[in-house]
């Protein structure tokens, strides 16, 4: 019942959340394009359809395999794919869209879009689509994990309130190990090292608490990417456990998972504590 109760109230959420982006498309369309056009703000694009195929695949298995399902799986798979040409396009065609140009954090949403569309694929029963749309992602993240590791002139343009962003770069590697885990059927050893690299990822970022101090010092929308990563995090961590049945694994996936948990309703009180603020809010495009 709480299951079903946590289901309905995120299929809600999204559906008014949806709704007021496609009211913003015919009355604002002037921003939607600067999003659209923007370096930060294009990523951002992939977080409806990202958090349609994640609530889609947390639908009762009983209901998963279902035509409609498989069905609205394709719908919200081909936008993150239209999306990938248009950016990994211009990454190496386009000189003022270089990669070294424009790299930022939000650029791995793209990754994780690709890896989501993987993981629903696989679990649809589809291995062949998932399998190519894995290497997309996979590909693609390796290209962004080192020019963001090299810190190039785009990491420059990163607005400091946006800095919690940099826990993408926990949720991409989190995502992949499910992704193959989907896949090939089992956790195996890449996605062991999967689920290591973005345990290391985590604990490097959470050790440098002054890196986010500029971003705490008042409340913006950009905290709710603390608990998107951790979540997957947590989700790994299971299927870690799961596979190991092991003491320390069980014990790890238990702090990780009461971390998620936590860090998930704290942000949410403090979004609904701070609710006349956000609406108050002259700035459209909060990445700016």
């Amino acid at each position: 019942m709480a299951f079903l109760l946590l289901w309905w109230l995120s299929f809600c959420t999204l559906i008014l959340l949806s709704s007021l982006y496609i009211l913003r498309c015919v009355f604002h369309f002037r921003q939607v394009k600067a999003e659209f056009l923007h370096h930060v703000g294009v990523n951002f694009l992939f977080i409806p359809w990202i958090s349609w195929l994640l609530l889609l695949q947390a639908m009762p298995s009983t209901r998963l395999m279902n035509f409609p399902c498989k069905i609205l799986t394709w719908v919200f798979v081909i936008p993150v794919v239209v999306l990938d040409i248009k950016i990994y396009g211009q990454w190496f065609t386009t000189e003022k869209r270089f990669l070294s140009m424009v790299a930022n954090p939000t650029s791995q949403l793209s990754v994780i879009g690709n890896l989501v569309g993987a993981w629903a694929a696989a679990r649809m029963g589809w291995k062949e689509s998932a399998v190519s749309i894995f290497t997309l992602g996979l590909a693609h993240y390796l290209v962004v994990f080192i020019t963001l590791y090299q810190r190039l002139s785009g990491a420059n343009r990163f607005p400091a309130m946006l800095r919690p962003d940099f826990f993408l770069f926990v949720a991409a590697p989190s995502m992949a190990s499910l992704g193959w885990s989907s896949i090939s059927g089992s956790f195996g050893m890449p996605c062991k090292m999967l689920f290591f690299l973005s345990l290391f990822l985590f604990t490097s970022l959470i050790c440098r608490p002054a890196l986010f101090r500029k971003s705490m010092k008042r409340f913006n929308i950009a905290w709710w990417a603390y608990s998107f990563p951790l979540t997957f995090l947590a989700l790994a961590s299971v299927e870690y456990a799961a596979q190991v049945k092991d003491m320390v694994a069980s014990t790890l996936m238990l702090i990780l998972s009461a971390l998620s948990v936590l860090v998930f309703i704290g942000i949410m009180l403090f979004t609904a504590a701070n609710t006349d603020t956000l609406l108050r809010e002259n700035e459209p495009c909060h990445y700016k």
